[in-house]
């Protein structure tokens, strides 16, 4: 036996089993109940939102023998034709493939001859806005008047393509996209019936990804199912499937592009590109990255998690990533990668353009919009605040004197500093603030956090938050040795620091000697 696609298998067959449109199956329950039953009806909405589904329900309903509350009973004889697709008395007809006059002046004489058996014809039409304007125009005269006996229902995608006279002839019902919830709790039961194990937080990207449309949600989930078949299926094997990229490395390369690193943002996409994910659904899960940070750094961070699918954990980093960025540059972010979105759809070089999209993010200057300028401020202010001095530009070969011709062109090299001495560790406790002041986002946050101790041979030890604060030091080099360069420009001596994780408050007072508790700090404001 051939197998069945879910969402085929899994069709809903009674108004109870539809998910995501209550508004609708409550009217025409209500109509069925008390006979006031229309002549024509209008679905629209986007894909996969149960147009099609409610109109087989809505015609078994009216031809139903023994109907409950409005609903199919599916015993009778009457049910049981019409689903399995045996009865004359629905016909369905798609209008992408039968749009032209003929096909329509076929329906009208039909529609004159009365039911063998049951109350009402009905007439499907899928895609009704394909249909060409002479077939329009042959179906509104039938449409505005049929017999007692016909109900047209038109099912579309693209309501705007439809002409005004049949609009009006029309009771017209708005299908709205599904929730993600709506539709992880639809694929959570049809997978216990399955008896087929998925983890949650796979049902919930997929359901994500479906974009408010059931069919597509079920079908992305068949799709996962059939590539892991037998095995449960998790949320790592939903993003290999889906050719999806994990949170994690949208955190990264938001963190890039905040630190103007060209390098990494084009480091973390090889990554992408040799992992083999889809570009376009990259953009598209880094645009709604970014929307989730936009929602966090200008809501109430209270309640969020019902507003933003994600984790605790997650929206804890999205949070300390909203405190290192402003308002408008995610907007630029985000109308960037929007355009970027569209073009990708046609475009024969993806990863270059993405690439050439990601220098603009990390290059403002390369742009002269508001928004643009406002970051080339906040980058040339963070500058200054480094003490990096912005020179002027270099005067041309030939304006070179001879004595600067002469002068040596490599810097001098530093002297070796002294060690230093626990007199040298308490000098740089008491003026703490001030140094992390110099210091760039985002290690500039990290170490406003930070506490001080003692480490192994009288070394300073800075012990930071268990997570990317301190991984931000642990397991990156490069950080570790920029702040001790600044401790020993400062200090004169050569520092070197100890870094080490804590679990909180208590276990920083278990296990270290506050060293700002002990040290007087006389520390001027500025």
């Amino acid at each position: 036996m051939s197998y069945t696609a879910l969402y085929r298998k899994f069709r809903p067959e009674r108004f109870e089993d539809v998910k995501g449109q209550d508004h609708i199956v409550t009217t025409l329950k209500n109509q069925i109940a008390a006979e006031r039953i229309g002549h024509a009806y209008l679905f629209c909405g986007t894909r996969g939102t149960g147009k099609t589904t409610i109109a087989k329900i809505f015609a078994k309903a009216v031809n139903c023998e023994h109907p409950v509350d409005g609903s199919p009973c599916g015993e009778c004889r009457s049910c049981r034709t019409i689903a399995a697709g045996a009865s004359m008395n629905v016909i369905e007809i798609d209008a992408a493939s039968n749009n032209g006059v003929d096909n329509i002046r076929e329906i009208v004489d039909e529609v004159s001859y009365s039911p063998a058996e049951g109350k009402y014809k009905v007439y499907i039409i899928d895609e009704v806005h394909m249909l060409s304007i002479g077939a329009f125009n042959a179906l509104l005269k039938t449409l505005e008047e049929p017999p007692s006996y016909v109900i047209f229902i038109l099912a579309t995608t693209e309501v705007h393509k439809i002409p005004v006279t049949i609009l009006s002839r029309c009771q017209r019902y708005d299908f709205k996209r599904i929730s993600i919830e709506t539709i992880a709790d639809r694929m959570r039961e049809l997978m216990e019936e399955e008896g087929q194990q998925v983890e949650e937080k796979a049902l919930r990207y997929i359901a994500r990804a479906a974009d408010g449309s059931m069919r597509d949600a079920l079908s992305l989930l068949d799709q996962c199912i059939a590539f892991h078949y037998g095995k449960t299926l998790t949320y790592d094997d939903a993003l290999d499937v889906l050719g999806a990229v994990d949170t994690e490395v949208f955190s990264r390369l938001l963190r890039a592009v905040l630190a103007r690193n060209v390098t990494d943002c084009i480091r973390l996409l090889e990554e992408v590109v040799m992992q083999g994910r889809e570009l376009g659904q990259f953009v598209s899960d880094f645009t709604w990255y970014l929307r989730n940070l936009l929602l966090v750094k200008t809501s109430d961070k209270e309640g969020m998690e019902d507003v933003i699918d994600m984790s605790t954990d997650n929206l804890s980093r999205l949070s300390q990533e909203a405190d290192m960025v402003e308002v408008d540059a995610v907007i630029r972010y985000i109308r960037e990668l929007s355009e970027l979105s569209g073009r990708l759809r046609y475009a024969t070089q993806k990863r270059i353009m993405i690439e050439i999209a990601l220098i603009r993010l990390c290059r403002p200057q390369m742009e002269s919009d508001t928004e643009s300028l406002l970051d080339r401020i906040r980058a040339l202010e963070q500058r200054v605040e480094e003490g990096i001095v912005v020179q002027a530009a270099q005067p041309a070969a030939g304006q070179i004197t001879a004595a600067a011709g002469a002068a040596s062109v490599s810097p001098p090299k530093r002297p070796e500093l002294p060690r230093a001495i626990p007199e040298d560790v308490k000098k740089i406790v008491e003026n703490w603030p001030g140094l992390v002041g110099q210091t760039s986002m985002p290690m500039k946050l990290y170490l406003k956090k930070a506490r001080l101790s003692l480490g192994g041979d009288n070394r300073l030890m800075i012990v930071l938050e268990d997570g990317l604060a301190s991984d931000y030091f642990l397991k990156q080099e490069g950080n570790r040795e920029e702040l001790e360069r600044l401790l020993s420009e400062f200090s004169q001596k050569s520092i070197e620091v100890n870094f080490q994780a804590s679990r909180g408050d208590r276990d920083f007072e278990e296990n270290h000697v506050d060293l700002t508790k002990i040290i007087h700090m006389d520390i001027e404001m500025e």
